[in-house]
């Protein structure tokens, strides 16, 4: 069983060895272009036994039947084949038979080029032509490019290694769940943050599509979904994955792209995804140029869709080529054109043009759109006076691969009531920096569709600007206007930095521990004059007692209580997983149901719990639940597999076994449980050996210091380098040699014995430790093949939740401790008063005349 994150990092990896110096944005054409044909193939093949036996019968045996079938009654058989796929491959080009010529030795590039045109030709008169209509074309799929090889037989060699790495991938199978789709939107995802620039044009980074998809996955009794500029199709798959399975039967995507190559790619992805060809309608055209899609009968108003959803280019210049005038019906709502220098409105008027009348529309676009004014700002203007325009979520900067502005995503509708306000969220301080990119964590993404459903307000993060504000903004949408800034950094106090004390406004400030231990707190402090106090007790001894409180203690223990009845209601479930399918919706429960749990304590933030449960699934449960799917829980844990290492580099880099492991729990998890003495043993080992080594290393510093006695006798034992210089480890033949050639009475005798002595215990013990690791290692890999039900309860328990209810207790004292290092702050702020500051001042002074009248000048 291969999993979805293994396949990703296998195709990566392979994906960077095989490309060598091509550029990352047109290497993927071929890569994701070949992986698609094998998908193509296999679904060609799993259809021809789908009709013709229900025997278990190997691979080569079927593609055998093949043949001989396609021999027999061809016409037949591809019209079938028609009729259930929307295509066929023929046998002699299948991706099978290139596989088989790699083996046999005798493939030829152009056989697969011959492959890649007959499949084009075999469906060109099927109603589902123009869904794969010059997928293959050479402006994607060029095999003859130089790039890959400067001369035929290396761009053999290059290609042949591509094929077969798709070559052991049952992509019928792995199609399932989506296993299939989602390695192909990574592959997409990495090749984009590779190629950098060059990416933006066709990539939506996943946690922006996450927020642009949910939100118009909220769209009640969504049939249609529209990508004006469709890119590689990540939002159209998301939102998809956002609804529930009925929806997505009946779900109809629409796209266009302008971009040749992307437009191949989206297709690809579309169908990889179980989109069948009969729901998608994905055309290659510029957007702006001409409108698309059109309904004859009312051209004035253009297909309706109910969720429209885009990330088009920024800010583009000369988008106005076919000199299209403010009468075209997508214009007509905004009275005037967006500038000519800027197609941002020009995007997003043609996608509100063609919103249905219930739907959402999502769009992300540069931050300016908010504000800038002149023909853009009678735009925004006009829709806001429309009340189109319902949220406005300001997102970080550098999401992008392709831009470092921040940028901001607007949610419009066209059934809103003229006195509904606009949602505007602050969410651009809310990330981590992974590498060079900003990047919204899953609590950020939860934060912001929880906020958008509830439409609540919350300081310095969201606000309900009422249309008597926007008015008085002058149609500014400029989230700073209506959304102040947090400040973190508390005013100085004048009177409190004079005569010293903390202020009592700031004490109050301290919400959580007033509500939690107001006692506490009270008891902890003394007035040292009217509304400023001081601390009678350290901040330590004040931190102890609040965090033992029993009312702390019992929300802790409370919290416990119920994350455990959490985890034990899952628990169950996820053991019992036996279809992928199941996956996605267990983890959105579980999410949720978190969520709820938490929204019952107060003053703890449920977004922090919410990322400790996605990063669960993130680093363990999606890998682990796709295994068990396969199988069940318990054959899982007892399962052995290759631990397959690379090993070398460069030309001489290889795979090789190391030994088994288990398909669920990590050998180191079994160690630590079932073997601890063993590992105690090892550790205890390793602890004298490290001992050893310190009293070794103290040898050579003293052998470096002339005239000791450690210099004496060990000196010419030490290690040197060309320039007879002495090193930092002794040199064990010349040590022997030193101590051969001294008298037993001699006074150096017992220092070298000594290292003599240190070495060779030294050198028994890290024997003993690899031969101790190594026995350890295999008795973990027998155990696996005998491990117990409980065990194995035990084992993934640990390695699932084992730290889950201490992490969400700690949300309870988290808070707690924020105020309490706000208290230390203040009380230190305070604590030196501008006259015990003079009074330090005038004794410095005076000590100082002091020393000055001591000095004495000689001539």
């Amino acid at each position: 069983m291969i999993t979805s994150e293994e396949i990703k990092s296998r195709l990566w990896d392979g994906a960077n060895e095989l490309r060598g110096s091509m550029d990352a944005s047109r290497y993927k054409d071929y890569m994701l272009g070949l992986m698609f044909y094998k998908f193509l193939s296999d679904k060609t093949l799993s259809a021809f036994k789908t009709m013709t036996t229900r025997d278990e019968i190997t691979q080569s045996e079927l593609i055998a039947n093949y043949y001989n079938g396609m021999a027999e009654r061809g016409p037949q058989l591809e019209s079938m084949l028609q009729r259930t796929l929307g295509y066929y491959v023929l046998p002699e080009h299948l991706y099978q038979t290139w596989i088989a010529d790699i083996n046999k030795g005798n493939f030829e590039v152009q056989k697969v080029i011959d492959s890649l045109n007959h499949f084009e030709r075999s469906i060109a008169n099927s109603k589902d032509a123009d869904d794969f209509k010059n997928l293959f074309s050479n402006s994607t799929l060029d095999l003859t490019d130089t790039a890959l090889g400067s001369n035929l037989h290396e761009r053999s060699k290059n290609i042949k290694a591509l094929i077969l790495l798709f070559a052991d991938l049952d992509m019928v199978a792995l199609q399932k769940g989506d296993v299939l789709g989602d390695a192909y939107e990574y592959l997409i995802g990495k090749f984009a943050m590779e190629a950098g620039k060059k990416a933006g044009e066709f990539y939506t980074p996943r946690q922006v599509s996450e927020v642009m998809a949910q939100i118009a996955a909220k769209t009640p009794n969504i049939r249609s979904i529209y990508d004006p500029t469709v890119g590689s199709g990540s939002l159209l798959l998301t939102v998809k994955k956002h609804l529930t399975k009925q929806a997505q039967q009946s779900l109809t995507y629409y796209g266009q792209e302008k971009n040749t190559a992307t437009y191949n790619l989206v297709r690809m992805n579309l169908l990889l995804h179980e989109v069948k060809p009969n729901k998608m309608t994905i055309r290659n055209g510029d957007t702006l140029a001409h409108d698309w899609p059109e309904d004859p009968e009312r051209p004035s108003e253009g297909v309706q869709f109910d969720a429209v959803v885009m990330n088009p280019p920024y800010s583009v210049k000369n988008w106005n080529r076919a000199g299209l005038k403010v009468s075209d019906p997508r214009f007509e709502i905004a009275g005037v054109l967006p500038p000519d220098s800027k197609g941002d409105f020009a995007f997003l008027l043609h996608g509100l043009f063609h919103l249905g009348q219930s739907g959402t529309m999502a769009i992300v676009l540069p931050h300016g759109i908010l504000f800038r004014g002149a023909a853009e700002g009678e735009i925004r203007k006009r829709l806001l006076e429309k009340n189109y325009i319902d949220t406005v979520i300001g997102l970080p900067s550098n999401l992008f691969t392709n831009t470092g502005i921040p940028v901001v995503v607007l949610v419009l509708k066209k059934n809103r009531q003229l006195s509904d306000p606009v949602l505007i969220i602050d969410a651009s301080n809310t990330f981590i920096k992974v590498g060079k990119q900003n990047v919204l964590q899953e609590k950020d993404i939860a934060k912001i569709v929880d906020t958008y459903v509830s439409r609540q307000e919350q300081t310095g993060y969201s606000h309900l600007a009422t249309r008597q504000e926007i008015i008085a903004n002058e149609y500014n949408l400029n989230i700073p206007r209506y959304i102040d800034a947090i400040d973190d950094d508390i005013a100085h106090d004048v009177e409190g930095h004079l005569l010293g004390g903390i202020p009592q406004h700031n004490i109050e400030q301290l919400a959580v521990i007033r509500a939690t231990t107001p006692d506490l707190l009270q008891s902890a402090l003394v007035p040292v004059r009217p509304h400023y106090f001081t601390l009678k007790e350290e901040i330590s001894e004040l931190s102890t007692k609040i965090l033992n409180d029993e009312r702390i203690r019992q929300q802790s223990a409370q919290l416990a209580q119920q994350t455990q009845a959490y985890i034990d209601s899952y628990w169950s479930q996820i053991i019992a997983i036996n279809d992928p399918e199941q996956i996605h919706p267990l983890m959105e429960a579980m999410l949720n149901d978190i969520k709820s749990l938490l929204a019952s304590f107060n003053h703890l933030d449920i977004y922090d719990g919410y990322q400790i449960i996605a990063e669960i699934w993130q680093n363990a449960l999606l890998h682990d639940a796709e295994i068990i799917a396969a199988t069940d829980f318990y054959t899982a844990g007892r399962n052995r597999v290759p631990n397959m290492v690379n090993k070398g580099s460069g030309a001489k880099k290889r795979s090789e076994q190391d030994g088994f492991i288990s398909s669920l729990i990590p050998s180191e998890l079994i160690a630590s449980e079932l073997y601890a003495d063993e590992l105690t043993n090892i550790d205890n080992n390793k602890q004298r050996i490290q001992t050893l080594e310190s009293e070794l290393a103290d040898l050579v510093e003293a052998a470096k210091v002339e005239d000791s006695p450690e210099y004496d006798a060990l000196y010419e034992s030490l290690k040197k380098n060309d320039d007879d210089e002495p090193l930092d480890t002794f040199d064990n033949k010349k040590l022997k040699d030193e101590l051969k050639n001294t008298a037993k009475e001699a006074e150096t005798y017992p220092l070298l014995k000594k290292v003599d002595k240190l070495i060779s215990q030294k050198s028994t013990l890290s024997k003993q430790v690899k031969a101790d690791e190594r026995a350890l290692k295999e008795a973990v890999q027998e155990r696996i093949l005998s491990l117990t039900d409980q065990e194995i309860d035990t084992l993934m328990y640990k390695k699932w939740f084992g730290n889950t209810i201490a992490l969400l207790s700690e949300l309870i004292e988290k808070p707690i401790k924020a105020e309490l290092k706000t208290l230390q702050m203040l009380n230190e702020r305070y604590q030196d008063t501008l006259t015990s500051i003079d009074k330090e001042i005038e004794q410095l002074e005076a000590e100082l005349q002091a020393m000055m009248q001591e000095l004495v000048v000689t001539q």
